[in-house]
């Protein structure tokens, strides 16, 4: 999709967009610590879940989900089925036992479950690596939008989309930024699901459920075009397709700012239906987006317009298949909005995780043993910006599609804090060495196919970059397993607490 001129009427409804949230974000501004990714407010079970679907509706979901399906038909649906499946693994395994420790961060958990500041301090620092992988796929979202509204450069967009990002979480007030994310999501799936109803109307197919109407395009793609879009393993074999799915799903069940959302949750009950509602409102982009895949692919088909599997192309497919399906400027405005809208959500809520990592984990206990609150603000303020600047940087060079870098990031968690908090929650005997041995393994087996790949093949098809998680994870967990049960037995306390407040405990 390439555009050399400034698109007036889809920058003006981004500025509206902007507008808004500033205006919403300054009403509830506030300078204290627990705004600042150490506590929070209780917005009610539908407003945790939508609060989740704000912060998980990423570029990712909202864009290059939908390239994935352009390029790879069937396959990018180990996307949506290892997503949606993490957040069910969330929901049996995990969500209310959180929320009956009573932390509020990842390493909050850690560091008192496994009673170790040196594991505390390690998953602060993977949370902080998460945040800039996850973050990098957020800016090339952003970038690439940027790069369409103005008319410029990919490298000077993404300098902007930086400048944008940062402009964004310090005027509007870093509370206002979380408590926005309701409006945000209502944004959001108002601009993805509005345009595709407009669209499949266009094209001649059902439109009231749009979700349902893409399926006469697959049809009208294989018999008229020749393409088998729901041929499945013709791009990646079966192994590669699961170890996405469950990398996915692990990854899923590890991120550190959707696992946040359960430790400020007033009861079990809350965090447990908070995870329902927001599967549910996720589930609204995850069922539309292949249909912008698909139509993006058959648009471009009837215009005699020639096939091209280029990354930057595909992860533009969204506002594509609109533009090209003949709808008025618009409605390309109003999804260019809604991509905004989901990368800069997540993107704020993945850098107060790590700000909040840094400031309250890091900054406290290694650098300033007696930092007052006002000190984390401002560690947390400053970090904020080193994290912008270090992503940003990263951000110039495409390392792949959005979607790729994005679950790069959920393999790091699949492998690490996800078994970190699974036998925390439900093994009594893992303890320090355990853990701190199976994240530091973790770290590795994710990193492994960067450092051995070219070397070793092998490696690379065993343990691919994106789905690493897939065996990494339970080699975490076994490593852990034998560790811990070759030393020391975690304290009698900790024992007792996981048996009688974790396990036995009522719900609230």
């Amino acid at each position: 999709m390439s555009v050399s001129t400034v698109q007036l009427l889809p920058l003006a409804m981004v500025a509206g967009m902007f507008a808004l949230f500033i205006l919403s974000g300054l009403r509830t501004r506030s300078r204290q610590a627990s705004d600042y990714g150490f506590s929070g407010g209780y917005t009610g079970r539908i407003g945790i879940g939508a609060a989740i679907a704000s912060n998980w509706m990423s570029a990712a979901s909202f864009m290059g989900l939908a390239g994935m399906f352009y390029l790879k038909g069937y396959y990018a649906m180990a996307f949506v089925v290892g997503w949606t499946g993490g957040y069910v693994l969330l929901l049996v395994l995990m969500a209310s036992q959180i929320r009956r420790f009573g932390k509020y961060t990842a390493p909050d958990f850690v560091g008192f479950r496994y009673e170790s500041a040196t594991a505390r301090t390690l998953v602060a620092c993977i949370s902080i690596l998460i945040t800039v992988i996850y973050s990098v796929a957020q800016f090339r979202g952003i970038a690439l939008l940027v790069s369409w509204l103005f008319g410029i450069g990919y490298m000077p967009a993404v300098l902007i989309g930086a400048a944008l990002v940062v402009f964004m979480v310090v005027i509007s007030g870093t509370m206002g930024v979380a408590r926005n994310q309701k409006l945000q999501y209502f944004v959001l799936i108002v601009a993805f699901i509005l345009p595709l109803m407009l669209l499949n109307r266009k094209m001649g197919f059902f439109w009231l459920l749009p979700q349902f109407g893409y399926g006469a395009a697959i049809t009208d793609l294989q018999q008229q075009f020749g393409f088998s879009w729901s041929d499945p393993f013709t791009t990646e074999s079966l192994f590669h397709w699961l170890a996405l799915c469950f990398t996915l799903m692990f990854g899923t069940a590890g991120l550190p700012h959707v696992l946040s959302r359960f430790y400020m949750v007033p009861g079990i009950r809350d965090a447990r239906w908070g995870v329902v509602w927001g599967l549910f409102f996720i589930a609204l982009i995850y069922w539309s987006a292949p249909a912008y895949g698909v139509l993006g692919r058959l648009v471009e088909a009837r215009g005699g317009l020639p096939f091209t599997p280029d990354p930057a192309s595909a992860d533009m497919i969204v506002l594509s298949a609109v533009s090209n399906g003949g709808l008025p400027l618009w409605v390309v405005g109003l999804l260019a909005a809604g991509g905004m809208s989901a990368a800069f959500s997540t993107v704020a809520g993945l850098m107060l995780t790590g700000s909040a990592s840094f400031s309250y984990d890091i900054y406290p206990r290694l650098i300033r043993p007696k930092a007052s609150e006002t000190d984390k603000v401002n560690a947390s303020k400053g970090f904020f910006l080193l994290l912008a600047a270090v992503v940003m940087v990263l951000s110039l060079r495409p390392w792949g599609m959005i979607a790729e870098i994005a679950a790069l990031a959920f393999a790091l968690a699949g492998n690490t804090l996800f078994p970190a908090f699974l036998l925390g929650i439900w093994w009594g005997r893992a303890n320090a060495p355990g853990v701190i041995a199976g994240m530091l393994s973790g770290v590795l087996i994710t990193f492994l196919p960067f450092l051995l790949g070219g070397a070793l093949p092998v490696v690379s098809n065993l343990l691919p970059a994106t789905s690493s998680a897939f065996i990494g994870a339970p080699l975490v967990v076994v490593i852990m397993v034998v560790v811990s049960l070759l030393t020391a037995p975690p304290s009698e306390n900790i024992r007792r607490f996981l048996a009688h407040e974790v396990h036995d405990c009522m719900e609230e």
